[in-house]
């Protein structure tokens, strides 16, 4: 890694140590919520109504909104300071216990026997969130509390290198925000993540992020259904500049990634950020996780289009994931490595371990993949909707070569692994060294053990192991003429040839 993080230009996995080395001291001034998760299981409805009876198995709170943003932060290095309000109740104090817990520095977080502590509540039965209940009353900030607020944000600002803005409508944070930069410097950097970026533009923020609703919004449009929303964003990146008030617009787009709208595009062409989109469902919190690693990454000097890469990658591991999370620097620099491909085998019994812990059902398949055809990705596909979560178990070159002779494996390990992760319908890949994965499969104990057409139950030496912990084995579809072996042959069979154009 350079010595000035101005001068990286490439996203790389030793960036996010680098930021966590630097560890900027950044402030968040925010609406801050406590979320609950209730997860279990529904059979039958009740007989007062015809709504689902859920049996709770389990009961999860985390901090969310603003609080997330700063979870965030602390997870990924910085050194945070959060300003809020929450109420003088059991939610507030459970909140407080869990920022500082974090590493998150809280002084600035104050309670208030006059509001109440914003609560989101997700009923989760079977994978399928029935009911959020958000209870969240009216502020109306005495005079007092107002001051009180502006004075804990002025504070928090001594010394603060970035500040961003988590503004969710509540309606009591501009004038904090504004009464604070009265009393106390602007900081270097200022990110505003608002429903609304249009009454932060007098601040003149360095870069907002809206979605792309309320990017439309701040436009007074409506977001296109033609599929020209990208086109219709890009033709009006200067209006949206002007209307923010900012320098640099990051538009965030759910499965199609981010697109940074600045004064110097080249050649008018905005950069753009690739999501990998998963199947959770019931991930939330992605945009905290986005705008907390923006904001680490351009307080510590990192380029704004390398802060946006790393932003998508941060986000992109949060959203494979179930309920509100975080993005640790660890995680995130084995998202950007050889490691995202391939998991140890510890690892990966970690990940799945959490997965079930979610309620998620968990499918596993292996092989070589030495040349990746339509056959293994139709087959890996089938294999992703018998559940949630597709665990691939990568032959290693050795076995390879102990299955199929010594000309094989073509692709090395690190490659087959590399491309299989890529797929957006696989959850881990792993690779395994024995020629069989009945010792994998002995500790993993997937819910169901998939393999391609051109296998039968009754010749897998598998299918024992994983009917005897009460698993179930699934043989998909078969595609014809598609294997390695045909693949090699017809390349073989034109070796010589000219390549067309």
């Amino acid at each position: 890694m350079s010595a000035s993080l101005a001068d990286v230009t490439a996203l790389t996995p030793d960036l996010p140590l680098a930021l966590r080395h630097r560890a900027p001291r950044v402030v968040v001034v925010g609406d801050v919520m406590l979320d609950r998760w209730w997860v279990g299981s529904s059979h039958r409805l009740s007989r007062e109504a015809p709504a689902p009876v859920v049996e709770v198995s389990g009961r999860h709170e985390v901090p969310g909104g603003a609080a997330n943003t700063a979870m965030n932060l602390a997870a990924l290095g910085a050194d945070v300071r959060l300003v809020g309000l929450v109420g003088a109740d059991e939610a507030g104090r459970t909140l407080r216990a869990l920022l500082e817990r974090a590493g998150v520095e809280v002084s600035g977080l104050l309670d208030s026997p006059d509001v109440a502590t914003v609560t989101k509540t997700r009923v989760v039965a079977d994978d399928q969130m029935l009911v959020r209940i958000d209870d969240v009353q009216p502020l109306a900030l005495t005079p007092a509390l107002e001051d009180d607020l502006a004075t804990a944000t002025a504070k928090a600002l001594v010394e603060a290198e970035a500040l961003v803005v988590c503004d969710y409508d509540s309606g009591v944070l501009l004038h904090a925000v504004r009464t604070a930069f009265t009393r106390q410097a602007r900081p270097p950097l200022v990110v505003v993540d608002a429903h609304d970026a249009a009454p932060w533009s007098a601040l003149r923020p360095d870069v907002v992020t809206p979605n792309a609703e309320e990017a439309f919004r701040l436009l007074s449009r409506s977001v296109p259904t033609d599929g020209t929303r990208l086109a219709a964003l890009t033709g009006a990146a200067d209006e949206l500049r002007e209307r923010s008030g900012a320098a640099a617009v990051l538009v965030t787009l759910d499965r199609d990634g981010s697109m940074l709208l600045t004064g110097d595009d080249v050649e008018g062409r905005p950069f753009r950020t690739s999501g990998s989109p998963r199947a959770e469902k019931q991930a939330a919190g992605a945009g905290d996780t986005f705008v907390a690693a923006l904001t680490l990454a351009r307080a510590a000097g990192t380029p704004l289009r390398v802060a946006a890469a790393l932003a998508q990658a941060a986000a992109d591991v949060v959203v494979q994931r179930f309920g509100t999370s975080v993005c640790s620097t660890d995680e995130l620099v084995e998202h950007l490595g050889v490691g995202d491909a391939a998991l140890d085998e510890e690892t990966l019994l970690r990940r799945v371990a959490a997965e079930r812990a979610a309620g998620r059902r968990v499918v596993m398949t292996n092989g070589c993949f030495d040349v990746l055809h339509r056959g293994h990705t139709t087959y890996l596909q089938q294999a992703a909707q018998l559940g949630d979560v597709l665990v691939v178990a990568v032959n290693s070159d050795r076995s390879v070569r102990r299955l199929k002779g010594p000309e094989r494996p073509i692709n090395g390990e690190a490659d087959r692994a590399g491309v299989i992760a890529a797929l957006s319908c696989v959850s881990y890949v792993t690779v395994f060294d024995t020629d069989t994965p009945v010792p994998l499969l002995e500790r993993l104990r997937p819910d169901v053990y998939a393999k391609g057409g051109d296998y039968r139950p009754e010749d897998l030496v598998e299918a024992a192991v994983v009917e005897g912990y009460g698993g179930e084995v699934q043989i998909l579809g078969f595609v014809p003429s598609q294997s390695t072996t045909d693949v090699v042959g017809r390349i073989r069979a034109r070796r010589g040839q000219p390549l067309a154009d």
